[in-house]
């Protein structure tokens, strides 16, 4: 693995943070990491978005947090008003579980209209990112979830929470990559935690890679556990 890569991987982390008994000084360490090691975000719970914000003042690294976390099945109302507060305190980026029961439902008009309300309830003041928990989809429901993002709005697609049923792959990334436009991201997340990982899923068409092991990967190591 190059030097060269191994730098530039830091640009493609949201650095994570997600769990519920995640303390103060932990999300403090969290920031102060994706500092030292230039990340691109750090993605954590709305409860620290605000102090995120604080201590990233300055930087380059922008704050990301979760709506719909890790469910999906809060009222869409209730995502967009989560999404707006959140903004308002200081996120740039807002991570959204999709609506997963009523897409293996097949009420598809109702995921898009969930996904779209988050979407302009922060309409030019922060990119969204659908997160589709592909653990509990098929292929066709994969790509019916994608499709559905990007007709409501949505900036990104993401794989997983990391709280549900499995993980990244290289095989969903490239379904994915291949179901939506040019200019629509794909994260990856969820079981990223070595180079020789990250490195795959960017080759199959991640643009971004969620996971809380930012920093093994950034010192070129591998993590055994963790998002």
């Amino acid at each position: 693995m190059s030097n060269d890569f191994q730098k530039e991987i830091t640009q493609y982390i949201d650095h994570t943070l997600l769990k519920a008994e995640a303390k103060k000084e932990d999300i403090e360490k969290l920031c102060q990491e994706a500092k030292e090691h230039h990340f691109f975000s750090v993605c954590v719970n709305s409860q620290w978005v605000s102090l995120c914000a604080e201590l990233l003042k300055g930087s380059n690294v922008k704050v990301c947090t979760v709506v719909g976390f890790p469910l999906g099945a809060s009222t869409s109302e209730t995502k967009a008003l989560e999404a707006a507060k959140a903004v308002e305190q200081g996120a740039l980026e807002v991570d959204m579980v999709l609506a997963i029961g009523s897409l293996i439902s097949g009420d598809y008009d109702y995921v898009r209209d969930d996904i779209r309300k988050v979407v302009q309830a922060v309409e030019g003041k922060a990119i969204v990112k659908v997160i589709m928990e592909t653990g509990y989809l098929n292929d066709d429901q994969k790509k019916i979830a994608s499709k559905l993002s990007e007709e409501a709005g949505a900036h990104f697609i993401k794989t997983s929470t990391g709280f549900g049923k499995g993980g990244a792959t290289v095989e969903d990334i490239t379904l994915m990559r291949g179901s939506v436009s040019d200019h629509i991201g794909v994260k990856a997340s969820g079981g990223v935690r070595d180079l020789e990982t990250a490195k795959a899923m960017i080759a199959a068409g991640a643009t971004r890679l969620g996971t809380s092991s930012g920093v093994v990967l950034a010192q070129g190591g591998k993590s055994t556990g963790g998002y």
